[in-house]
């Protein structure tokens, strides 16, 4: 048997990762500014996290979710203290599409209604219906097509006031990014989500904060929707929530009531999952991890403006992006092959940076380095 070949892959082999480096089958270091795509928070490997994951190992790996699990009320704690949603509920599951999939299924079964709103350039999963509430028709096969999902253009306000005069009565929920990854960095402004709130609130529809890249502190808050100062109905949250170990979630505001069997999961919540988010937002408590990635972002978005060809950057905290012109397509491939630093990507021309929130100023340096070094001698 052999692999179903749908990745471009780097003809790389990673073996061993420490922090925010990785390293190769011969040893070779790379500086990793991509993070395994944002999912990399507290940083490869990090003692406190691993021993997390031990310690729980030694006591039990799994069980079904037909007992009390304590961890699961632990969990649900430390995240609601760390991410100022308290009074919240938490739904586990596994991966950031099962939880924008559990979060479109909770704003039908409330509302009653079949409709929902996405917008362009919008990400929000590969399963069924979060693919469908994804902008991207390649990845939509013939049984994903519906026409419950309407797409709007992004930070386009009289768009979605027009939209809501004849549809908002339809409405289950408007879903959004409050910074789009996939779609190359691109920031709500706090006008467009107060927006999307204000007329939420007027239908009767739900707003469902997507935080699978954007979350769990990458913006220098915990949710990048925060910063509008709105609270969403429903905010997903996956990738750096486990630092590389699946697990994922929905949190529901307490208007929304459970019945027993509405939602279910084999995995989600299970005590390794449980225990490796813990991990997570204990070293992000114990290291301030969250002002840090703000503070780190600030110097990382200042000294990337001085970067002549480097165009149009954007972002919060740690993920930020730029744009290059054709002249300079190749630059991340440049980073890769003669500095040895991982980055990711937009189309056509955007690099995208999503560090580990523990990035150091000297690791910072190193790429601003290794930029100045492949722009010099050209004009912004």
């Amino acid at each position: 048997m052999k692999l179903f070949p749908v990745y471009a892959l780097n003809a790389i082999t990673i073996t061993k990762a420490e922090g925010a480096r990785v390293y190769d089958e011969q040893g070779t270091s790379y500086l990793d500014f991509y993070g395994g795509h944002a999912v990399i928070s507290v940083g490869h490997r990090h003692p406190h996290w691993v021993k997390r994951i031990e310690d729980q190992l030694g006591k039990i790996a799994f069980y079904s979710n037909s007992i009390h699990m304590p961890i699961q009320d632990e969990l649900a704690n430390a995240l609601g203290r760390i991410s100022g949603k308290t009074d919240y509920q938490l739904f586990l599951c596994n991966s950031g599409a099962e939880a924008n999939e559990n979060a479109f299924k909770l704003a039908s079964f409330h509302t009653g209604r079949k409709k929902i709103v996405a917008f362009k350039k919008s990400f929000h999963g590969r399963t069924s219906l979060a693919v469908s509430a994804t902008d991207n028709p390649a990845l939509i096969a013939p049984v994903n097509e519906t026409s419950n999902v309407t797409f709007l253009p992004f930070n386009d306000e009289a768009a979605l006031q027009e939209y809501f005069k004849t549809d908002g009565h339809l409405t289950a929920a408007v879903i959004t990014e409050g910074i789009q990854g996939v779609g190359g960095i691109q920031v709500a402004t706090p006008g467009f989500l107060k927006l999307i709130r204000k007329l939420c609130d007027q239908s009767n529809a739900l707003m469902i904060a997507d935080g699978i890249q954007c979350g769990y502190g990458r913006s220098g808050h915990f949710f990048s929707h925060d910063y509008a100062g709105v609270n969403a109905d429903l905010y997903t949250t996956a990738k750096g929530m486990g630092n590389g170990f699946p697990v994922a979630g929905v949190l529901i505001h307490p208007n929304i009531k459970a019945t027993v069997g509405m939602l279910g999961t084999t995995f989600g919540g299970n005590p390794l999952a449980c225990a490796a988010a813990l991990g997570v937002i204990e070293v992000m408590e114990k290291e301030n991890l969250i002002p840090h990635a703000r503070d780190a972002g600030n110097y990382l978005f200042e000294q990337l403006r001085t970067l002549p060809v480097i165009q149009n950057v954007r972002g919060m905290g740690l993920m930020i992006g730029f744009d290059l012109p054709e002249s300079h397509k190749n630059l991340r491939k440049q980073l890769l092959d003669e500095f040895k630093i991982f980055t990711g990507e937009a189309k056509p021309n955007t690099v995208r940076l999503l560090p580990t929130l523990t990035i150091t100023r000297a690791e910072i340096d190193e790429l601003l380095s290794a930029l100045r070094t492949l722009t010099q001698g050209t004009q912004r």
